[in-house]
């Protein structure tokens, strides 16, 4: 199994890694993407509510995903970090419009705090039979 890691920069239409990580990292069929916050290719955070910075955090997460050669339809397993649970509510109808087909595993969390003051943050694991990126033929 060869294992691949995938770093992409505000040229790519994603926001700039802020610590020593991989945006991706692929090992066989699954694509694991780092989690992301609800920051622009600049940077800086978007939305002041939890609806606005899901859509950020979800827009980063398939940007990451379309660079690595998938799509939202290969995401396989979900973790999601709420810095207030009583946005929960709100974060599942963001969230559920992301996913109408559907719905992969998920876990939810609740945290102390998230980096830049963000109200949330997530990661995904992608699943594809022919690796990452896909093959073409």
């Amino acid at each position: 199994m060869s294992i691949r890691a995938f770093t992409f920069g505000p040229g790519d239409g994603v926001p700039p890694a802020v610590a020593p990580f991989a945006h991706a990292t692929a090992a066989g069929p699954t694509l694991y993407v780092t989690g992301q916050m609800p920051t622009d290719r600049t940077g800086a955070l978007v939305g002041a509510d939890i609806a606005a910075q899901t859509d950020q955090v979800l827009r980063n997460l398939v940007r990451v995903t379309e660079l690595c050669g998938g799509s939202i339809a290969d995401v396989v397993q979900v973790r999601a970090y709420l810095v207030h649970w009583s946005d929960y509510p709100a974060f599942n109808t963001a969230y559920a419009k992301w996913f109408p087909q559907r719905l992969p595993s998920r876990t939810c969390v609740g945290v102390s705090g998230l980096a830049v003051g963000a109200r949330v943050e997530i990661d995904w694991v992608c699943w594809r039979s022919d690796g990452w990126p896909p093959n073409r033929g």
